[in-house]
């Protein structure tokens, strides 16, 4: 394959998987916590690298897109392991009741709840797997091919 259509190849996945997310969220009504959520700006970035690659094929491209790729795998295996009880996760999403993370105006504010959607909770799993694990297999899975896109020796 060529390194275009390896780069291609590898942004529509990672297109695929910022859709299923939005899938889950907006269709499912599977509200994402903030290590979801930071999850999907690489991939986002991955989109856009194959955009540019698609008008400029160049190893340059390629090693971003691994390298967004990549990071993509590694917080979703940094939120397995926060769902998991194996570190601890960000205060912001993986505490109890605290009330540490809101303002005065937060406290006071009478428009609503705010819903914090906790990092340590699995919302959704298929095979023992959590929406986390799956982002990090195929993110690495994606970043594969990213590499070999910068491998491909035709443009």
């Amino acid at each position: 394959m060529t390194r275009k259509s390896l780069i291609l190849l590898a942004s529509a996945g990672s297109a695929a998987l910022l859709l299923a997310a939005l899938a889950f969220q907006y269709l499912g009504g599977l509200a994402p916590c903030a290590l979801c959520l930071w999850q999907r700006w690489p991939h986002a970035a991955a989109v856009a690298l194959g955009l540019l690659g698609a008008a400029a094929p160049s190893a340059g491209v390629a090693a971003l897109g691994a390298l967004a790729a990549g990071t993509s795998g590694g917080l979703g295996i940094y939120h397995t392991g926060v769902e998991r009880g194996w570190w601890e996760g960000p205060a912001t999403c993986s505490t109890g009741g605290s009330l540490a993370g809101l303002s005065g105006a937060d406290l006071l504010s009478t428009e609503g709840t705010v819903d914090i959607v906790r990092c340590t909770e699995v919302a959704w799993q298929m095979w023992g797997l959590s929406m986390a694990s799956w982002n990090a297999l195929l993110s690495f899975a994606l970043a594969a091919v990213w590499l070999a896109a910068l491998r491909a020796r035709t443009a």
